[in-house]
């Protein structure tokens, strides 16, 4: 990504150079107020020239070092051209009171026409990289409420993952408990029955007992 914004920006810088060193044969050939504005028109151009090379040089931090070695070089060369474009407009006379030969308005006019035309294409390149600026941080914000989602979305389906275990854990001792419940029942029946014949055997023991209590008592004492 920075080998591309490295690029955009080298495109900008190369269209305001194009516009910059035509400036210091304009200088010579105009005088009093047109000199002053057009120095002043190259001081703010130098100005962001400048400003694209600072921009070119932090970009080269995430680049890998073999492609690394080649933007310095163009670095260097880009401020090295720049310096030498400033001074040649320091050391233009300015006090110069020549006045265009024939046929220079000519060329004038179509020296401005063509620096119209280098500033449209650099507001273009300038708008195309803000546009591709503000659509690479579209795509990482993206990118990261995707990638939080997809993680939002892993954690719930371990978590019911986590809870369907608990409940098929929890429906496993409901039946276990009601098998043990089931056996409980029958085993109190069971008891409970031979509680009750038990009950019955006795009385009849006893019954049993009484009549042949009553019958010795009965042979022994009353019958003579």
């Amino acid at each position: 990504m920075s080998s591309e914004e490295f690029e955009k920006l080298q495109e900008i810088f190369k269209s305001l150079y194009d516009e910059l060193k035509l400036m210091p044969d304009r200088l010579l050939k105009c005088q009093g107020e047109e000199k002053k504005r057009l120095v002043r028109t190259f001081d703010e151009r130098h100005g962001e020239a400048v400003e694209v090379l600072q921009g070119m040089e932090q970009e080269l931090v995430g680049v890998p070092s073999s492609y690394r070695n080649t933007m310095s070089t163009k670095l260097r060369l880009y401020r090295r051209d720049l310096g030498k474009l400033q001074r040649e407009v320091k050391s233009s006379d300015l006090s110069s009171s020549t006045r265009p030969a024939e046929g220079a308005y000519g060329i004038y006019s179509s020296q401005n026409e063509h620096s119209t035309q280098l500033q449209s294409q650099r507001v273009l390149l300038l708008q195309g990289h803000e546009h591709l600026h503000n659509a690479s941080q579209s795509i990482e914000r993206s990118q990261r409420i995707a990638a939080e989602t997809d993680q939002i979305g892993v954690d719930i389906i371990e978590e019911l993952g986590e809870q369907r275990e608990q409940l098929d854990r929890t429906r496993d001792r409901l039946v276990n408990t009601g098998e043990n419940l089931s056996r409980s029942r029958k085993i109190l029946r069971a008891m409970s029955r031979r509680l009750m014949t038990n009950k019955l055997l006795l009385s009849v023991i006893i019954l049993m007992e009484l009549v042949i209590l009553g019958a010795v008592v009965y042979l022994k004492f009353f019958r003579k």
